[in-house]
């Protein structure tokens, strides 16, 4: 990941011996210049979803404002690794950028070793998107409000059943954090995916599901998730403030807004390093969870 990599002491020395030497480095040219070529932009998630909707509308709005095209490119994996991988395997020019989720945080803090570290080697840009998880309740719960689900798991403790997908994933590590932090005795039960636990829900099998924001109006608990563009570490600041600049007019945006919003996405953008800090903050979070939760890593 060294490769290729020039540090901001380096550029500014070679700055300093093109102008004596009366030239201008091709480095400076080409963040002058940026973008003059179209940026692969690398999502690791299959196509189709929500967070793959998210960033195909930045990928466009950032192409219309840059006057380049943002090339969306799906790598799906576990723990979001070849996704990152292909990122930060890259020139850190600028041209190759990846989407930095949540789950990266929760990936960092479950598996025992990963090929790269987040905070040190994620050139942060911003958050494009803050996302709404909820837990929902079937149409006809007694449940109206978190305080009824909680004075219910404390009336009958282990008697309250909570659906969330896969465990270690967002939603599962969402509800053993309610259940750590309020105290509580519920039972969390895993499924292989959304539609079995509303399916589950609406058995009864489960009072409780946790998942993003969908058609279910029944909020419980809101507590916000985030998506954010990042790029490899020694990626020139020059070129991230460009993508900054560029990424806080597209969330300012009428059209974005209303498409985030009809996703249940607040169109949100962040400083460089407030996305540094949210990113390492939650890996502490949930790695904190995972070994309260008693969850091997992976």
């Amino acid at each position: 990941m060294t490769q290729n990599r020039i540090t901001r002491r380096k550029l500014s020395m070679l700055f300093a011996a093109s102008a004596a030497a009366g030239t201008l480095p091709i480095w400076a040219h080409a963040q002058q210049n940026y973008p003059s070529r179209p940026v692969r932009f690398v999502l690791p998630f299959a196509a189709a979803g929500v967070a793959d909707i998210t960033a195909r509308v930045a990928a466009e709005k950032l192409g219309d404002k840059l006057g380049q095209r943002f090339v969306v490119e799906n790598q799906p994996g576990p723990g979001g690794i070849a996704a990152a991988r292909a990122v930060l395997s890259q020139a850190p020019d600028g041209y190759t950028i990846g989407l930095v989720t949540n789950g990266t945080s929760i990936s960092a803090a479950i598996y025992k070793a990963l090929p790269f570290d987040p905070v040190k080697d994620f050139a942060t840009i911003s958050t494009i998107g803050a996302f709404d998880l909820v837990f929902a309740t079937s149409a006809d719960s007694q449940f109206k409000a978190l305080q009824d689900v909680i004075k219910a798991s404390r009336a009958q403790p282990g008697k309250l059943n909570v659906g969330t997908i896969n465990v270690g994933g967002t939603q599962n590590l969402a509800a053993e954090l309610l259940r750590a932090s309020a105290g509580l005795n519920f039972q969390i039960i895993p499924y292989r995916g959304t539609p079995d636990v509303i399916v589950a829900l609406m058995r009864n099998d489960v009072q409780l599901m946790v998942d993003f924001y969908a058609p279910m109006k029944s909020t419980l608990l809101d507590n916000k998730i985030w998506n954010g563009m990042f790029a490899p570490r020694g990626t020139p600041t020059e070129i991230i403030d460009v993508l900054n600049r560029a990424i806080h007019e597209l969330v300012a945006n009428p059209e974005v807004k209303q498409r985030y919003a009809e996703l249940g996405i607040e169109a949100k953008a962040s400083t460089p390093e407030e996305l540094k800090a949210r990113l390492a903050a939650d890996i502490g979070k949930w790695a904190a969870v995972i070994e309260r939760a008693g969850i091997p890593k992976q």
